[in-house]
């Protein structure tokens, strides 16, 4: 089956000279939840924009369910919802007409049933008749969310759509995405929540400086990046690493109390047994033994780090 998101050597150049996006390629797949990391100035948002049809790019394709986002214009834009980082709303206009009126304005017939449903969804139905002005920063970005569910979009972006909410609407948010992708619709998401990104999506993507640095699914990102540390506790602490442990690369940590060691998760064999009969043999007495394992943060960041 063809992505519903195609991206080949997109660019984006401004006048100062300054280069947003470097010959970006992306194929995104239909109902999948894509998570797009990156630092502020990545370029996530440049291509977004781009996708949207708000920015125009410097070269490359982009298309959308086969339709090319520039030649096509109208056609892609019915079929993408953004829900945008910034308050852009009309203060002085009720819920549920901004959200109304943001339907017919991509060309859907009136469905106030569905109006309806979305703004229950959202914890919104009882402010319907509220003007904007007189929300909440976190209720302002569940309008802009209601705007882009209105005219029922086959895409949704979502930059940064938790940005500056409360935990309830958070969790009451990530349960609508579930929904939606239930029901079909394919859901990007840029987020600096990143245990949210390892909670929901079903592949990771990672930009820096313009550059797509990986896209792999989340669990093969995890198993290939992510480590597995165990970290021992000694009853006494020790100077140095003892000279029958040096195989393992294992690591003193705490003033000689801990001894750290990193194995491979996905491996058949962890050389756990090993290394606790190398410690026995070497008479160092256990008062404790824990393992952790690295998130999907740990592995941003070792990634961007590397990418500066």
């Amino acid at each position: 089956m063809a992505p519903i998101v195609s991206i080949r050597n997109l660019t984006k150049s401004y006048a100062t000279g300054f280069t947003a996006l470097k010959g970006v390629d992306l194929d995104i797949e239909e109902g999948e939840i894509l998570a797009l990391l990156g630092p502020n100035g990545a370029g996530k948002t440049t291509m977004i924009s781009i996708v949207c049809g708000i920015v125009t790019p410097s070269g490359g394709t982009v298309t959308v369910a086969g339709n090319d986002v520039i030649r096509d214009f109208r056609k892609t834009r019915s079929i993408i919802g953004l829900v945008p980082q910034e308050l852009t709303l009309d203060a002085f206009e009720t819920v549920w007409n901004t959200v109304a009126f943001s339907r017919g304005l991509h060309g859907c017939r009136p469905d106030p049933a569905l109006i309806e449903r979305i703004l229950r969804d959202l914890s919104l139905y009882d402010k319907k008749d509220t003007m904007l002005r007189h929300l909440s920063g976190g209720m302002r970005r569940r309008v802009l969310i209601a705007k882009a569910l209105s005219y029922e979009p086959k895409v949704l972006f979502l930059d940064e759509p938790t940005a500056g909410v409360d935990v309830s609407l958070r969790k009451d948010m990530w349960q609508l995405v579930e929904r939606l992708r239930a029901s079909g619709v394919t859901i990007i998401l840029t987020t600096h929540y990143i245990e949210e990104a390892e909670e929901i999506a079903d592949r990771i993507g990672v930009i820096n400086h313009g550059e797509i640095l990986l896209v792999e699914d989340k669990r093969a990102l995890m198993a290939k990046l992510g480590r597995k540390q165990l970290t021992v506790e000694l009853a006494e602490p020790v100077a140095a690493v003892p000279e029958a442990l040096s195989p393992y690369g294992v690591a003193l940590r705490d003033d000689g109390t801990r001894l750290v060691y990193e194995f491979d998760r996905a491996g058949e064999r962890t050389g756990i047994a090993s290394l606790l009969s190398a410690l026995s043999q070497a008479g160092l007495r256990v008062r404790d033994v824990s393992t952790e394992q690295s998130s999907l943060e740990d592995i941003f960041v070792a990634l961007v780090g590397e990418g500066k």
